[in-house]
């Protein structure tokens, strides 16, 4: 699904910042794979959650690759230069909205501050490729793309996932995803109200 909006599902993405921040950040590198992102608003949603958790300076170490098979080929440039409309914004925290948006000089337009544009790279990519994008990720985001995909899909996408995530990563889905029994074994859940799993060794 193209359209979506920031701060949508914040709650999960707050789990996120909650339970995995803290492992991740034992590293040097934070690497995260935003599977499926669309035009952008998750994969920056997420960038300014950890944002306000952590300094400037170590806010540098964070590397978000964002990716989706873009049919229509505008993604990149969306997400390159951050700009969106008045509508995919509305529903930011106006302090949040303050601090890291500014006015376009598209009317009813607004762009991302670069420091939070800096953490995002994206590419096309087709999930069914089962060719991941990294490998040595620390988390991996998948939501509202698996269910579109037959069960067999799923299966060999999750295993793809599990093979590029590093020891003790961690995998998100959204709500309605129920990890598959095939691949269950491969992860354990984080938390009881949300679909949350790390890597198990």
């Amino acid at each position: 699904m193209a359209f979506t909006y920031f701060f949508r599902d914040v709650q999960t993405l707050e789990m996120v910042r909650d339970y995995a921040l803290p492992f991740l950040r034992t590293h040097r590198y934070i690497n995260i794979w935003d599977a499926g992102c669309a035009m952008g608003p998750e994969p920056y949603t997420l960038a300014i959650i950890l944002r306000e958790s952590m300094s400037q300076m170590y806010f540098r170490n964070i590397r978000i690759k964002a990716s989706d098979i873009d049919g229509s080929n505008l993604f990149g440039k969306i997400i390159s230069e951050g700009i969106y409309p008045q509508e995919q914004v509305e529903r930011i925290p106006r302090d949040i909205f303050d601090k890291y948006f500014r006015k376009a000089e598209i009317e009813g337009h607004y762009q991302i501050i670069e420091e939070i544009r800096r953490a995002i790279s994206f590419q096309k990519h087709d999930l069914l490729s089962l060719q991941p994008v990294g490998s040595d990720l620390g988390l991996v985001i998948c939501k509202n793309v698996l269910l579109h995909f037959q069960e067999e899909q799923r299966i060999k996408v999750i295993q793809m996932f599990y093979d590029a995530l590093m020891e003790g990563g961690f995998l998100v889905f959204e709500q309605t995803q129920v990890l598959p029994k095939e691949v269950s074994h491969l992860f354990e859940p984080v938390v009881s109200n949300a679909q949350l799993f790390r890597k198990r060794v």
